[in-house]
């Protein structure tokens, strides 16, 4: 598993997730300590990834933490509005 990989989980987490999976837009933003992963979504969709109090974007945060952990990275998920 490589860094395209972690973009490409955060992807399909999304796609499953949203009613218009076509505007799902996954960013990969690579620093030296930390790799940021912006996901994008459309408005209406914007609460399904969230999650009622936040509870859908921190799974998917443990998720990529456990893949990036594997990966021996440091690795955050944005959520751009």
């Amino acid at each position: 598993m490589d860094h395209t990989n972690l973009r490409d989980l955060v992807e399909f987490m999304a796609k499953a997730l949203v009613d218009n999976p076509d505007d799902v837009e996954v960013n990969e933003i690579v620093g030296e300590q930390t790799t940021v992963v912006e996901l994008k979504v459309s408005k209406e969709d914007l609460g399904k990834v969230i999650g009622k109090q936040g509870r859908t974007a921190r799974s998917m945060r443990t998720i990529l933490n456990a893949a990036s952990t594997k990966l021996q990275k440091r690795s955050v998920l944005e959520i751009v509005e």
